[in-house]
């Protein structure tokens, strides 16, 4: 693709905003359609492209597979880490509303958590998914 300059400048212009809409899907997915899963594949749809486009050594310079491989725990980490606050307080897992003193407010951020963890969690499995994938026909 070094000769695709115009294809090379597009994907350049185009990322920044395909990041924009994915952190506007996350952001807006406790009031409509979309979420953590949605901007999780957004955001690693941007590195795929980048990848296709420029090579994976160069998607792999931007971002590391060690940080990849390093996303999946932290994000399920993420997840867990908004219920045990509900557990050791005797409610069920995954009770939101003790997260703030106002349980509406409480139930907003616990979603908002959960839905972080599942973006970082599903951006850096379909990122592993495709490291793995592109590397296989190599060697």
């Amino acid at each position: 693709m070094k000769l695709d300059v115009i294809l090379r400048i597009g994907v350049k212009l185009i990322l920044p905003f395909l990041l924009l809409f994915a952190f506007y899907v996350h952001f807006h997915g406790e009031y409509g359609p979309g979420g953590g899963f949605q901007a999780g594949v957004m955001s690693a749809a941007m590195v795929i492209l980048y990848g296709l486009i420029f090579g994976i050594d160069a998607a792999k310079r931007v971002v590391p597979q060690r940080f990849v491989e390093l996303l999946i725990p932290i994000g399920v980490l993420l997840y867990v880490a908004a219920g045990i606050p509900a557990f050791f307080e005797g409610h069920r897992f995954l009770d939101y509303g003790v997260l703030s003193d106002d349980a509406v407010q409480g139930r907003v951020l616990g979603v908002l958590i959960i839905e972080t963890g599942v973006l970082i969690t599903v951006a850096g499995a379909m990122t592993a998914i495709f490291y793995a994938f592109a590397e296989r026909g190599r060697g």
